[in-house]
């Protein structure tokens, strides 16, 4: 591809995602192929000689695109949003054109200098105190790593790294059983163990852990012999939102000197909003805390905002110096390739400036009350419509529900069905979870175009599917 065909494909792949933004209220949100489908159409062997760049468009229109799910569909209530505001999308095609690799503060001085501003920002707007210091990390995923690593060496006396875990005491780190499987992956990758995280039970209406029973645990494993490193505390978990008591969690951390970070990977966003802190009251005494701006608040993803009290314990456990890494003749620099696992890092801080400067705060607020009302509304309408059930009120956008009309000989069959004949009727996309044994629908309002219609059809979808289903049942 030459200069002037690269400027022309780069105007039609404008024009094409514009258009596609335009079009989705008339595509389904799901991807409707079976398995297998796309992968049978695509040649078994590479091509030997260059093909014309018309042929490979029209092939990613007719085979590629009817088998993608639709994420910024404004009918997209399953999982958690992955937003990728208008303006973020502009930033990400101008970082792609760069192509830089942003590893170190001399690999582009710009990425280094402008992450530590909008990390400041965002601290900032989600009211956190000045003590903390940001990083992007690529998900909440190495976020929480990076948090498990340094509870590991903090624990250790810093020698894990240099000496591995054997002949060390086995470590415990501590949860609640609505944590998202992150936490479950983190522990494996840093050799602690499945069997050394410890689940503690949950109370209340938010699902969160138990303060005493988890002072109980930790108490019991010291008598035991192990080494208690960390507790991970949940701010709006994946399932149905748990979110725990993190004030009462530092208070029990603080007398063990455990290290406490929190996971508000979705639900942190909302902290924007000042009327939503009281979730996360007692955030200023945690140790560290990630979410991401790539859910709910509108940055294309990669990009996971990593809040750190002590960013050298970060950098301390991660940070490997070679002589071909250094930067010679600067002094106070910071190489954000130091506190994350990666060495290569893009730059995902333009993405976040042109999305704070294009929207600003106070509209963004208003895009999350918005969807925050039009949940606990939909929440309302099912709550009073016979046979549904709420289980689990609203926490924030997130709540779940339950379809159960006399007769049903298979309650959870029954609730699975409807997930599935919603999802392949296309005008919404809902996911389903497990609540005390029981199979529940998921709703989550947060696509950034949604619209009050939007919610108001996702009633009359989830009640119209089911009365088909138990007809024809």
């Amino acid at each position: 591809m030459n200069d002037n065909e690269f400027r022309d494909w780069s105007h039609k792949a404008a024009d094409w995602g514009a258009d596609y933004r335009a079009s989705l209220r008339d595509r389904p949100v799901r991807a409707q192929t079976k398995p297998g489908a796309i992968f049978n159409a695509v040649p078994v062997t590479p091509p030997e000689a260059p093909e014309a760049m018309d042929a490979i468009f029209a092939d990613f229109e007719t085979l590629i695109l009817p088998g993608m799910t639709h994420w910024q569909h404004p009918r997209f209530f399953a999982y958690f949003p992955a937003n990728a505001a208008p303006a973020s999308v502009v930033a990400e095609q101008l970082v792609t054109a760069m192509a830089a690799q942003c590893m170190l503060w001399q690999t582009s001085p710009a990425a280094t200098e402008l992450e530590t501003r909008v990390l400041d920002w965002l601290r900032r707007a989600l009211g956190l105190p000045d003590g903390f210091t940001g990083v992007i990390q690529d998900s909440a995923s190495s976020a929480t790593l990076a948090a498990v690593l340094v509870m590991r060496e903090r624990s250790l006396k810093w020698a894990g790294n240099k000496e591995g875990l054997a002949g060390q005491k086995r470590l415990r780190i501590y949860c609640s059983g609505q944590v998202h499987t992150s936490i479950d992956r983190a522990i494996w990758v840093a050799g602690i163990g499945e069997d050394n995280l410890i689940r503690i039970p949950t109370i209340g209406e938010l699902q969160g852990m138990d303060p005493t029973a988890l002072e109980a645990a930790i108490t019991a494993d010291k008598a035991a012999g192990f080494l208690p490193a960390g507790i991970i505390a949940s701010v709006g978990g994946t399932s149905i939102g748990g979110t725990d008591d993190i004030a009462a969690v530092c208070v029990v951390a603080r007398k063990h000197d455990l290290y406490v970070h929190v996971d508000a990977a979705w639900a942190g966003s909302a902290m924007i909003c000042p009327e939503f802190r009281h979730l996360w009251a007692g955030v200023e005494q945690a140790d560290s805390v990630v979410f991401n701006p790539h859910k709910w608040l509108g940055a294309q993803f990669d990009c996971s905002a990593h809040f750190l009290r002590d960013p050298d314990s970060l950098v301390k456990t991660l940070a490997i110096q070679p002589e071909f890494l250094k930067t010679h003749g600067h002094d106070g620099i910071i190489n954000y390739s130091e506190w994350s696992v990666p060495l290569g890092r893009r730059f995902r801080a333009l993405k976040i400036w042109f999305l704070l400067r294009a929207y600003g705060l106070e509209k963004l607020r208003t895009m999350i009350r918005n969807h925050v009302s039009w949940s606990q509304t939909l929440a309302k309408r099912l709550g009073t419509t016979p046979d549904f059930r709420i289980t689990s009120a609203p926490m924030l956008s997130l709540f779940s529900f339950r379809y159960e009309p006399k007769g049903a000989a298979d309650l959870d069959a029954h609730n699975l069905a409807l997930v599935a004949a919603i999802n392949d009727d296309g005008r919404i996309y809902l996911t389903q979870t497990k609540l005390n044994g029981q199979s529940v629908i998921r709703f989550q309002a947060g696509a950034f175009d949604m619209t009050e219609a939007d919610a108001d059809m996702a009633g009359d979808v989830i009640i119209e599917m089911a009365q088909k289903i138990t007809r024809e049942k």
